[in-house]
């Protein structure tokens, strides 16, 4: 059974895919946080905000069979041309996706792009793999087409993660869920200059920005 807090068709808002359509499929549970927010201070990633917890969401559910969660996934993509994208996130997809369910989606037409934290090991079939590292957390993905670091967390320097193979390093500014983001010289916008100075010294590095939060779609 694969449990989906929800699914969504939207613009892909960061990194090198940014400003594609895709179908999210935001699979619950994640091995570095409940969701919950009694155990946020303990948690491994504690600056998540993102609500996983359930199969509660937009289009959210249980489903049984690779065959059915595809077919779902399916009814969400516009009967309008382009490659079928889905990305399956989370909480960590890891934890559910599995090989019968990417040769579904593939099937179903799609290409498939994940985003995981690297700490579990990625089944085979996925088109597109994104790795982003949380705090102190191992990492057993050494390969992937794009390292997507929050950035800063002082457990996880950008120089940790010299020895990843990944075709695009992009930093990300952390922007904290328990602070809010209003007056001149928030978290986000001084975590954001902290990336950009960054970036500019080590231009491996790129700056990614949540696109999808600027212009005002989910």
């Amino acid at each position: 059974m694969y449990k989906v807090k929800e699914a969504f068709y939207t613009l892909q808002g960061e990194g090198a895919q940014a400003g594609r359509a895709a179908v999210f499929c935001r699979f619950s549970k994640c091995n570095l946080w409940t969701g919950r927010e009694r155990d946020r201070a303990q948690a491994v990633c504690n600056f998540c905000d993102t609500d996983f917890v359930g199969t509660d969401g937009q289009h959210g559910g249980r489903f049984e069979t690779a065959e059915a969660l595809a077919a779902h996934i399916a009814a969400l993509w516009p009967d309008a041309g382009g490659r079928p994208y889905v990305v399956c996130t989370g909480g960590e997809p890891l934890l559910q996706l599995d090989e019968p369910l990417i040769a579904a989606f593939h099937r179903a037409g799609f290409e498939v792009g994940v985003e995981t934290n690297g700490t579990l090991p990625a089944p085979a079939g996925i088109d597109w793999l994104c790795v982003s590292p949380k705090a102190d957390a191992e990492l057993v993905i050494k390969r992937c087409d794009e390292l997507k670091l929050v950035y800063p967390q002082p457990l996880a320097p950008p120089e940790r993660f010299a020895d990843i193979a990944a075709g695009h390093f992009f930093l990300s500014p952390m922007a904290s869920p328990r602070v809010p983001e209003s007056g001149p010289d928030t978290v986000k916008e001084a975590n954001t200059r902290k990336a950009t100075d960054y970036c500019l010294a080590h231009p491996q590095w790129r700056l990614t920005l949540q696109m999808h939060k600027i212009v005002g779609i989910d």
